[in-house]
């Protein structure tokens, strides 16, 4: 490693450091790029992204390395926000500063001392910038929105490296860009965000076998009808790996999971629930009274890095045939199944009712959200499972709507698919956006958004 204008500190291909500070969080991305720095302040950001226009450079940008769209390579810098965890709370106006290094699980710890949480996800080790800028889809959905429709202000280094504060009132063009847009027109280091008064949710996960699977796909789609904005639900097609941390009577198999969080009273949520418990005895009924900090385990994401594959799609509807293409694609078609799990997650709620001019994020009128995860130690596994991927979504033909959600798509089919994630008329808004903020598309290792 060596020095560099000042105290930051530069790590090169071939010096200490330097392969410890490309990884990601997630195994299967692979950066390369002409040198890292490790910024402490948002200033140390600045001071990076100059120094890389003035060597040509494009600016890639990490926190935590599980969401990668493009991996750095010897065209770009790689910026390291992971130190950037400055954290505030108003509990006046309940509102917290988030620095772009930290984790949900980190600002949750946080700001339940207020009695107040974000809009965070389902994993409690997912940075919260990159997340949030994509969307932010969570378990308080329906009924408070998107993290992005949260955010109050951010502070951005500009393809200039210059720092901005962007809000509604200063660079609104740049603020509405960057919820639902990505990361493509700057560097956010830090952001403002709206809390809610939640310290516990009725959630959790209810068990049925796999031989239930077509009947249980049926009674949740029947059953989220009759469900208030307070309860977000999804239904999951998991592959259990045969490992020690598994149970037993699951080690190596499959089953259906029905997972939510209500927002409310504990005896009003169990009410919710109790329709599949007359209906038939789950496996497991492992719904209970969560303390916010404690949600992590309704979905019980993996902590520890992976080489994982992601993609998506939205579905216009949970039809019979829909049904059954998901649950032969989820056990896959002979062998072992390439997909650890396909999730489908309700939406509408409150995501529905923001104004569909409020920010970049798009397709507010889609309910159902298909995700499909694997695990890709190889780039052929990586191949495989988005070719298979892309079959299955294929083969859903009208159940599935042609629009994505940004935040489930990665690496290359994020690069080729981006446009699905946006109306026509956002992603020329889009461009323009680009084009005023970014015209050497410096930040071209985000979401691809190309220089109108």
């Amino acid at each position: 490693m060596t020095q560099f204008m000042g105290e930051l500190t530069l790590y090169r291909p071939g010096t200490a450091g330097y392969e410890d500070a490309r990884k990601a969080w997630n195994l299967s991305v692979n950066h390369h790029p002409a040198w890292i720095v490790v910024a402490q302040t948002a200033h140390d950001v600045a001071e990076a992204v100059r120094a890389a226009a003035a060597e040509g450079l494009g600016v890639a940008v990490q926190s935590t390395g599980h969401g990668t769209i493009r991996p750095a390579d010897e065209g770009a810098a790689l910026i390291i926000t992971s130190a950037l965890k400055d954290i505030t709370v108003d509990p006046e106006l309940q509102r917290a500063w988030v620095g772009a290094g930290l984790k949900w699980g980190e600002v949750v710890a946080h700001t339940q001392n207020y009695g107040l949480t974000p809009l965070f996800g389902s994993s409690p080790t997912v940075g919260v910038v990159g997340y949030t800028l994509g969307g932010g889809m969570g378990w308080f959905g329906r009924k408070y929105g998107l993290a992005t429709d949260s955010v109050v202000r951010l502070e951005v280094v500009d393809a200039q490296g210059d720092i901005l504060s962007v809000s509604a009132d200063e660079h609104p063009d740049l603020f509405w860009a960057l919820r639902g847009g990505g990361g493509a027109f700057g560097v956010v280091t830090g952001m403002e965000i709206q809390l809610y008064p939640v310290q516990t949710v009725y959630g959790g996960n209810l068990l049925y076998p796999i031989e239930m699977a077509a009947d249980v796909y049926r009674f949740y789609r029947e059953w989220i009808k009759t469900l208030p904005d307070e309860f977000t639900s999804s239904i999951v097609l998991m592959n259990f790996p045969p490992l020690p941390q598994v149970p037993e009577f699951l080690r190596g198999k499959s089953a259906l999971m029905v997972r939510g969080a209500y927002v409310g009273d504990a005896a009003q949520g169990a009410a919710y629930i109790q329709p599949w418990l007359e209906w038939r005895a789950p496996m497991a009924n492992m719904f209970q009274t969560l303390p916010v900090s404690e949600m992590r385990a309704i979905s019980n994401d993996p902590v520890d890095p992976m080489p994982s594959a992601t993609n998506g799609t939205y579905l216009r509807e949970l039809s019979d045939d829909a049904i059954d293409t998901i649950i032969r694609y989820g056990l896959g078609q002979g062998g072992q199944p390439p997909l650890v799990f396909a999730e489908v997650r309700h939406m509408g709620g409150a995501i529905s009712r923001v104004s569909a001019d409020a920010n970049a994020y798009s397709h507010r009128d889609e309910t159902l959200n298909l995700v499909m995860i694997g695990v890709a130690p190889t780039p052929e596994a990586g191949q495989f499972f988005q070719q298979y991927t892309a079959k299955f979504m294929q083969e859903l033909g009208a159940a599935r709507s042609e629009a994505v959600y940004a935040n489930f798509l990665d690496g290359e089919e994020a690069q080729r698919r981006i446009r699905e994630a946006y109306t026509a008329a956002k992603f020329e808004r889009l461009t323009a956006i680009k084009a005023q903020y970014d015209p050497q598309n410096r930040f071209g290792y985000a979401f691809q958004i190309p220089v109108k």
